[in-house]
């Protein structure tokens, strides 16, 4: 099947074809056209244009659109998700889950496009301000530039678009060249729910070309992205003076202490570490346990991943599915092969089969090591034995990136003095990382980002504020 991109409430044919594969099996399911400077022109032209269709829209319409999208994406949700086990390579349970939280992203999306407000300001607090009347309010930035990863091809382009339609904005969207049917079909949606032409707006291509493009232009008005750090760095180099919102990743530690229960720590564990081939931002990657329970600990979490199934995204009972690509098998392996090299053990784990990469366990593993240190963004934990929780604490603390950290623990003191150490933008007590509700604050701190998505924290981001000062005597 052929795509095309979606510019000003048109679908028009574009350049090149770009060819989208199963990444399961290797075939070529589709094409779509890609961007060339035209076409990136043409998308920021009307956006430009129909934002002042959109800032000036009633917030009642605003949130009707985007109900009317929460519905259809109900109504259409076997086919989206299939689409995303297909394009993604997500397990088609995994799929079914992101659908879902899709749904009532759009859904507090709207919700919130009425509760957009601001509030008096007592200016006669201060003798200067005597005689005035004050309150700000928020409007709307303008064109946003919305480029989203492979890895939640409809929940984190949603967590873009809908908060920057419920504000007001207008959007050009970039989704990952490896997952853009799911986005299609999105756009397909949000035009069949009424949403103005120019207001979203797609357009497919590299980034060194077509997001360059669209970071530099001086049309547009902010810049949101998740992607690695070293791309985030980039934009904030040229994006010159837009406001920007960067979701960089981490490499999510998980403590364990004494006292936990180890059981529904390792099954959580062990869900948080693979799911989706561990290509999530917020996916287990290290774990540290207390000295005095790290074997049971170890053995628990071991036998809950030896019970995950690989295979074929498409099945029910498949929890783990393939790799995005062969490079990051390939990448991914290789820092495995590093560290085993230089010392760590495998306690499970082995060879690449095709496009899927077993889940790998791995232990006496040095802080130092590429596999620990990086973001490794792939189906593997590192599992450290700390002589104490403080220690535990320190060594999870101890990492350039700082997006979200789990503990596991049954005490009340301890628990806060975790949340008090860990200097993160989430702290999950007694669950992994992973957790994430889709209307709470999130993002990260040091390089895991800038800003905080979660609908009404985004909607801050896509907004500016607007002081009015009314002079009531003459």
């Amino acid at each position: 099947m052929e795509h095309k991109l979606y510019i000003d409430g048109t679908w028009i044919a574009g350049g090149p074809p770009l060819e989208v594969r199963n990444k399961y099996s290797g075939e070529v399911v589709a094409t779509i056209a890609t961007a060339g400077k035209v076409e990136v022109d043409a998308a920021i032209n009307a956006a430009v244009r129909a934002k002042t269709v959109m800032a000036e829209m009633p917030a009642w319409q605003r949130a009707e659109i985007l109900l009317r999208t929460a519905s259809l994406l109900r109504e259409q949700a076997d086919d989206i998700a299939a689409t995303i086990a297909v394009e993604a390579g997500k397990a088609i349970k995994h799929a079914r889950v992101e659908v879902d939280r899709a749904q009532s992203t759009f859904t507090i999306a709207a919700e919130e496009a009425k509760r957009l407000h601001g509030e008096t300001v007592p200016l006669d607090a201060v003798p200067s301000g005597v005689g005035y009347f004050g309150f700000w309010t928020r409007r709307p930035v303008g064109v946003i530039v919305a480029i989203s990863p492979f890895n939640f091809p409809l929940n984190l382009v949603s967590h873009k678009v809908a908060p920057a339609l419920a504000a007001g904005n207008t959007v050009i969207l970039k989704p990952a060249s490896s997952t853009p049917l799911t986005a299609v079909k999105l756009c397909r949606i949000l035009e069949e729910a009424g949403l103005p032409a120019g207001a979203i707006n797609l357009v497919i291509g590299s980034g060194s070309t077509v997001g360059e493009w669209l970071i530099t232009d001086p049309r547009v008005d902010k810049i949101t992205f998740t992607g690695s750090p070293a791309v985030g760095r980039h934009i904030l180099s040229v994006a010159g003076l837009k406001k920007v919102t960067l979701e960089l990743g981490n490499a999510s530690p998980v403590v364990i202490a004494a006292d936990a229960d180890l059981d529904l720590a390792a099954r959580r564990c062990a869900f948080g570490a693979f799911y989706n081939a561990g290509q999530v931002c917020i996916s287990v990657q290290r774990i540290y346990c207390e000295q005095q329970v790290y074997q049971a600990f170890l053995e628990r979490f071991a036998d809950a991943t030896a019970a995950l199934k690989t295979g074929n995204p498409l099945e029910d009972e498949v929890d783990v599915g393939p790799m995005i690509d062969s490079r990051e098998i390939e990448r991914v392996t290789g820092w495995i092969d590093e560290a085993l090299a230089a010392g760590a053990q495998r306690v499970l784990g082995g060879e690449r089969q095709k496009t899927i990469l077993p889940p790998t366990i791995l232990t006496d593993v040095d802080p130092t090591m590429r596999i620990v240190r990086e973001e490794a963004f792939g189906p593997v934990v590192s599992v450290f034995n700390c002589p104490d929780f403080e220690n535990a604490l320190r060594q999870a603390g101890d990492s350039r990136f700082a997006l979200q950290a789990g503990v596991f623990t049954a005490d009340l003191d301890r628990a806060f003095n975790a949340i008090r150490q860990l200097n993160f933008g989430g702290v999950i007590i007694n669950d992994i990382p992973s957790f994430r509700a889709d209307h709470m604050p999130y993002g990260g701190n040091r390089e895991s980002g800038l800003g905080r998505e979660g609908v009404r924290f985004a909607m801050e981001e896509m907004t500016t504020i607007q002081m009015v000062a009314i002079r009531t005597r003459h």
